[in-house]
């Protein structure tokens, strides 16, 4: 064989190979059991959706999926598991604002780098908050509340689970937007945090929809608002924040996103993001997530993905830094 005939059949091979190399890849996959790692304990909505939509991710994969729960520092651990796990689509991981936009600020140490260690998967859902007062508070509108704390500044508190996290970002957003002056005051946990503004100890907070509804329907708290762009299926009548007060684009949510290593190939992100797609688009999928107090969410593309976390750093971060707690956990 002449040496130009070589090169040619070479030139030949390896493209065959560049063509054919990704959809063998994902035609194999999975080849075995892919693990989602959960960053919460069994029972917490997260794991119940998790599992939900784990047991139709098996059927389109043809392959085991299960749930690996692996709670602890304030879900980073979770992360840190599966940053350093094999990128091949077989051990996935499903976090939250929290750990992958505002813990970066707020942490002295964190051990990844979203951009660095992960490519996101399926933004699914949004866990938004809402803005409830004691009965006793005179305000029945956020408008009117906006009055009442200003007519009563420094004089009213706020609770949420602690400094730092969602729940008391949110309201400090809320504050810096219409200059409002209110006292938080930082608990160890959700349950007593909401249980003291029935109770009359707290005068409002913004609080997670699982905890606070039984209470709202109860008569124990009032909501005025939900910290979503769009209305809590759970809540019809309760406005989104942005339009109530009006504050054209207030959205300060917590979000379920799906993500793999970073080096994870491009063939089997794109096959797990269509499957979640089309799995999440299912109807009764969506009841189930409104059942449990969050709101379905079409996933962008992958691409705007990264843009999107990106911009939830830089929005929460600056938050974090302003109120003086960069580094202080």
């Amino acid at each position: 064989m002449s040496r130009r005939s070589f090169i040619a059949l070479l030139a030949l091979a390896l493209t065959a190979a560049i063509y054919s190399g990704p959809s063998r890849a994902q035609d194999s996959y999975p080849n075995r059991t892919v693990t989602i790692v959960v960053p919460l304990a069994p029972g917490s909505g997260m794991d119940v959706l998790v599992r939900l939509y784990a047991d139709k991710l098996s059927q389109a994969l043809g392959k085991p999926v299960i749930v690996e729960n692996r709670p602890g520092a304030s879900l980073m651990l979770a992360a840190n598991v599966v940053a350093q796990a094999q990128p091949d689509g077989h051990t996935l991981l499903v976090s939250t604002s929290s750990a992958m936009a505002i813990n970066l600020t707020l942490f002295k140490q964190v051990t990844y780098d979203p951009d660095r260690d992960f490519v996101p998967i399926s933004l699914y859902v949004k866990s938004p908050f809402i803005l409830v007062v004691n009965p006793d508070v005179p305000a029945k509108s956020v408008p009117e509340l906006i009055s009442y704390v200003k007519a009563n500044q420094d004089k009213l508190n706020y609770s949420s689970p602690g400094a730092g996290v969602a729940q008391h970002l949110s309201m400090e957003y809320m504050k810096n937007q219409f200059g409002l002056d209110i006292t938080h005051v930082p608990y160890r946990s959700t349950p007593q945090s909401i249980q003291d503004i029935a109770a009359g100890h707290i005068a409002m907070g913004w609080v997670e929809a699982g905890a606070s509804i039984p209470l709202i329907r109860d008569g124990k708290l009032r909501a005025l608002a939900v910290s979503s762009a769009t209305r809590l299926p759970l809540l019809p009548d309760v406005p989104p924040f942005a339009e109530a007060a009006p504050a054209p684009g207030f959205e300060a949510v917590s979000w379920h996103m799906l993500l793999a290593p970073a080096k994870t190939p491009r063939d089997i992100v794109d096959k797990l993001h269509a499957e979640m797609k089309r799995i999440l688009a299912d109807p009764e999928i969506r009841q189930k997530i409104e059942a449990i107090g969050l709101i379905p969410f079409d996933t962008p593309s992958v691409e705007d993905l990264r843009v999107y976390r990106r911009a939830e750093q830089e929005k929460w971060g600056a938050l974090v830094k302003k109120l003086g707690l960069e580094g202080s956990q």
